[in-house]
């Protein structure tokens, strides 16, 4: 490991209490079984051997040495602070009697490290082995984690608490979604799976839904609007004359595709249809497809604007419909047409997305094969 700076400093004293230092600027090794510093020799040498000396048996006795540096790692008894002995009394016996008493406190010391080395030792082995480390508070205590109620895990959210509800169909056909309008996609289509019955007894049209990938349009909406609008008795379903009925597997009618500009244009192109002017939808009469620009099916015409949304609450909605009606209607046959009165409704069946008002005269938007019902 590379020395490093900062903390608490090493201060190294005699006795080995740090361990042996080998080489210049190393760190401590430390010997022994277990890593555990044994007492110091001055605790050692408190007491005496066999022959009551401190040396060996027939050496001369050493004078007296000044008591080493205190450790500062030491127990925080002041030892410095036992009293020296009275006059009269027997000092060398006293300071023997000292010594003793460091030497036996640090056996205990280093007896009491080895038992904490051990039991911490063990307490990681078991956390280790899959122990619920979790920290509890005592029983009784001001905060008893093991209430539930005080554990976060089973507090509601701010939406379990007010839940919001979804958004209806209404508000999902009212808003309009980001598009480019020269945006051309994979090309690749995807069926929007599931079935929805038709509804009525009339003359039966199956259908299937394919929306290109990567539109990043809800596809399930578009599903969902198409089986709504053409079933509507104001559309081509009116008095029960016909009744759709969407299918996701078998051979469709007609399939309602919801697919960007440019494979919009290049799907038209087949029946010799140009969208790209005014970038609108079209019916490829020449192939399965009822194709619907997904530009106009996400940001609608200026020809919906603020009077649609003052006469229905919203201008993509009822642009949306119209959108459905008016290129289904071309696939069961009926062909453009233009409205005739000055201020009368616009037929389905007249390009809306380009115009409403034509030789002078001003038609209002309508979204309907028969808006009266």
């Amino acid at each position: 490991m590379p020395h490093v700076r900062g903390g608490h400093p090493e201060q190294r004293e005699p006795g080995g209490g740090w361990g042996d230092v080998t080489g210049s600027g190393g760190g401590p090794v430390i010997r022994g079984g277990h890593g555990v510093p044994g007492p110091r020799q001055d605790y050692m040498a408190a007491f005496p051997d066999d022959e009551g000396d401190f040396g060996a048996a027939g050496e001369q006795k050493q004078a007296p040495q000044p008591p080493p540096p205190r450790d500062p790692y030491a127990s925080v008894t002041d030892w410095d602070a036992v009293p020296e002995p009275a006059d009269g009394g027997d000092g060398d016996r006293d300071g023997k009697k000292r010594g003793r008493n460091r030497a036996l406190a640090g056996v205990a010391a280093a007896a009491m490290t080895t038992v904490l080395a051990v039991v911490v030792a063990g307490q990681v082995a078991g956390g280790a082995k899959g122990s619920d480390t979790r920290t509890k508070a005592a029983p009784g205590g001001a905060r008893d984690t093991d209430d539930p109620a005080s554990r976060s895990d089973r507090r509601p959210t701010p939406a379990e608490a007010k839940d919001e509800p979804p958004a209806t169909y209404e508000q999902k056909m009212g808003q309009k979604n980001p598009m480019d309008a020269k945006l051309k996609a994979s090309g690749d289509f995807a069926a929007i799976s599931g079935f929805e019955k038709a509804p009525g007894k009339g003359q039966l049209f199956r259908y299937r839904v394919d929306v290109e990938e990567g539109l990043g349009l809800d596809g399930e909406l578009f599903a969902q609007a198409v089986q709504k609008t053409l079933n509507d008795n104001r559309s081509w379903a009116h008095d029960g004359a016909r009744t759709f009925e969407r299918i996701s597997s078998g051979k469709p009618d007609f399939v309602v595709t919801l697919a960007s500009p440019g494979t919009t244009a290049a799907w038209c192109a087949k029946s010799g249809l140009d969208t790209t002017q005014d970038n609108v939808s079209c019916d490829s009469a020449a192939t399965e497809r009822v194709m619907i620009n997904a530009y106009r099916w996400a940001q609608g015409a200026k020809t919906y604007g603020d009077a649609v949304q003052k006469e229905f609450g919203s201008a993509i909605f009822p642009y949306r419909q119209m959108l459905i009606n008016h290129e289904v209607g071309h696939r069961l046959g009926f062909n453009h047409t233009d409205c005739t009165k000055d201020g009368g409704l616009a037929p389905v069946m007249q390009q809306q997305t380009k115009f409403l008002n034509h030789d002078g005269i001003k038609c209002k938007a309508n979204p309907w094969a028969f808006p009266k019902g």
